[in-house]
């Protein structure tokens, strides 16, 4: 028999709310910069949506890292990952920035609503892995 515990419940309604609103902070500064790179506007018009993108973009990895580190060798982890070695093409080739972006978002698309099959491949373990009882260590 479980019992109601209200500490635990706005403990997981306060981390929902945390995870939602950076995740729409990001949204909205992929919006922005991406626009921005997309329209070919001056940089400085931008160039806050890019910090917001690459603030919160980096404080959601963290937060899926933390939560179980097995993100990194999941196909949403690794993906993430190829997102930000295409980002750092942005210096070696900005004369692409427009396809580059592209390419980022629709990576985004497949790792946020592609299903779970790739988004929970383990390219370690060459399988689905959903939770920490699934792989030792």
């Amino acid at each position: 028999m479980s019992t109601y515990d209200p500490h635990a419940e706005r403990f997981f309604q306060l981390k929902r709310f945390t995870k939602t609103t950076l995740r729409g902070l990001h949204i909205l500064g992929v919006v922005g910069a991406g626009g921005g790179i997309l329209l070919q506007v001056a940089d400085k018009q931008w160039l806050n949506y890019w910090i917001m993108a690459m603030v919160t973009g980096c404080l959601l990895m963290l937060w899926e890292i933390v939560r179980d580190w097995r993100w990194l060798i999941q196909m949403k982890g690794v993906l993430t990952l190829v997102k930000l070695g295409i980002l750092m093409c942005f210096t070696i080739i900005p004369e692409y920035k427009p396809a580059l972006v592209t390419i980022i978002i629709l990576l985004s698309v497949f790792v946020t609503h592609g299903p779970s099959s790739l988004r929970h491949y383990s390219i370690i373990h060459r399988r689905q892995i959903h939770s920490k009882e699934e792989i030792k260590g």
